[in-house]
């Protein structure tokens, strides 16, 4: 779960990178960053769904590797509700501003 948040952070880094070079259309956006984090959130929520069902069913998955699927799809949840909670944030404060 670290690399999938180190990722993240990474892709954050590289954007503000970018977005500080005047007129460069390539490299990582901000919905590009969020496009990220919302693929890997789902992911991990769809594996620890079929390990918890394979689990539950009899399958091959054991409890240790449900419980560890559950916890990085938590995780990740909890981060992407972070993230949109500043996002939104960043947007009523620049709302607020005075032109």
């Amino acid at each position: 779960m670290s690399n999938d948040i180190s990722q993240v952070g990474n892709g954050l880094q590289a954007l503000s990178a970018k977005s500080s070079a005047p007129g460069s259309k390539d490299g990582p956006t901000l919905s590009r960053a969020f496009e990220q984090i919302f693929e890997e959130t789902a992911k991990n929520i769809q594996k620890a769904d079929e390990t918890a069902l394979q689990m539950n069913s009899g399958g091959e998955a054991d409890l240790h590797e449900a419980m560890i699927a559950m916890e990085k799809a938590d995780i990740s949840l909890r981060l992407l509700v972070q993230v949109r909670n500043k996002a939104v944030d960043a947007y009523k404060e620049i709302m607020r501003m005075q032109v």
